[in-house]
């Protein structure tokens, strides 16, 4: 589970040859419009990465197909398109306070229960001899 600088140079060694050996798909046709996969693209980061931040123990492509799907795809699909950046980033901003909200209410114990239980608790005190047949009609 240790990563030398050894390691990093085979790394970029297999992923140059990778890089000049896969033009052969494109050459015999078998892909003939190349390769744009999001997961090749980002091991040519990787040797900056380990040395800025450390090995990614733990880490893998799926954790972060699953945080740009949230974070990039979804709140794209919510814009209009126009400026969606902007429209994104405060998509993102106000899912962040609802889900500090949510946790916040939960804690606070204002979220148990759905909303129907809530009413059909609330009418119960208010008429609590016609309770019964409230909860049974």
């Amino acid at each position: 589970d240790i990563i030398t600088d050894e390691t990093l140079a085979k790394l970029q060694h297999a992923l140059a040859q990778f890089h000049q050996y896969c033009k052969i798909f494109h050459t015999m046709r078998v892909h003939p419009d190349g390769f744009s996969l999001p997961c090749q693209h980002s091991l040519t980061h990787y040797e900056v990465l380990i040395h800025s931040f450390g090995a990614p123990n733990g880490l893998c492509m799926s954790i972060t197909k699953s945080k740009h799907i949230k974070a990039v795809k979804e709140p794209w699909r919510h814009s209009n398109k126009y400026n969606a950046l902007g429209q994104m980033l405060l998509t993102n901003q106000h899912l962040d306070k609802l889900a500090a909200a949510t946790i916040d209410f939960e804690k606070c114990r204002m979220l148990k229960g759905s909303l129907a239980s809530s009413h059909s608790q609330y009418l119960c005190t208010i008429f609590p001899l016609h309770s019964v047949s409230l909860l049974l009609d």
